[in-house]
């Protein structure tokens, strides 16, 4: 996970530069729709993942309810830079669980369903075939691993290491790039059992904020979203989902 932790340790960079760095004088006119704080209430969702480009796990969801929090650093005709940290006290992530259907064909034939199973990494069939011996009997089958049934695990999630860049901030409609580093705690291990249930969070990603008045907007974005125990835990397979956050700003 070297790569990953190679795009988490220069966001740690804007914590420094908000600090040192005053707000923008005032903007003219023309720049109305720039802030100098202001603070969101967001809702995040994916409803899956896959490798994109780090993680390994499979048909993980996120859900997250939480707040931010956005300085301006440097606002002109074509760019506003700003600092931007967000908080999540409600961090829900969701793994899927595991099936066992043991179809045996000694001594005795029969089927035996397991559900509930510690979940597994990936959701593509595993399949086992076993024949051993003991005290003279053979056991002999087939066991095949899918994943069936679904539990969420609550979490608090905090990225105070953001940034983000809205362009053309003389519109009303802005388009908007960001990035976040965090961490992220969860009440059990995830996404399986041998991992950790604290975890590192990187995003990035693009939208669009939509201004109803300079002092209040809606924020869209699409994101990629990352989770990783950085090899802290037994195992570290990470997440790696397409988030869709939505958030209503107001300040000044």
């Amino acid at each position: 996970m070297t790569s990953f932790m190679s795009l988490f340790r220069p966001a740690v960079f804007c914590l420094v530069l908000a600090a040192l760095t005053p707000l923008a004088p005032a903007q003219p006119e023309p720049s109305a729709y720039v802030r100098g704080n202001s603070f969101g209430i967001l809702f995040a969702y994916s409803n899956d993942s896959s490798h994109i480009l780090f993680g390994q796990s499979e048909q993980r969801k996120l859900l997250s309810i939480g707040v931010s929090y956005s300085r301006r650093l440097i606002a002109g005709r074509i760019v506003n830079f700003q600092y931007d940290a967000e908080l999540l006290p409600v961090a829900l992530e969701s793994d899927p669980l595991t099936r066992s259907a043991n179809v045996q064909t000694s001594p005795t034939q029969g089927t035996f369903v397991i559900d509930g199973l510690s979940p597994m990494i990936q959701c593509s069939p595993f399949v086992n075939e076993y024949n051993y011996t003991i005290n003279d009997v053979t056991y002999s089958g087939v066991d095949t691993f899918t994943c069936h049934g679904r539990r969420w695990t609550m979490g608090e999630s905090i990225a105070p290491a953001g940034l983000q860049f809205n362009f053309l901030p003389r519109h009303k409609v802005q388009l908007l790039i960001e990035s976040h580093g965090g961490t992220m705690f969860a009440t059990r291990t995830i996404p399986t059992v041998n991992a950790g249930s604290f975890n590192f969070t990187v995003d990035a990603g693009m939208g669009f904020e939509y201004f109803r008045t300079p002092r209040q907007s809606v924020r869209v974005e699409c994101r990629y979203h990352h989770i990783s125990n950085h090899d802290t835990s037994f195992v570290n397979p990470g997440i790696d989902n397409g988030l869709f956050q939505v958030a209503y700003v107001f300040g000044r």
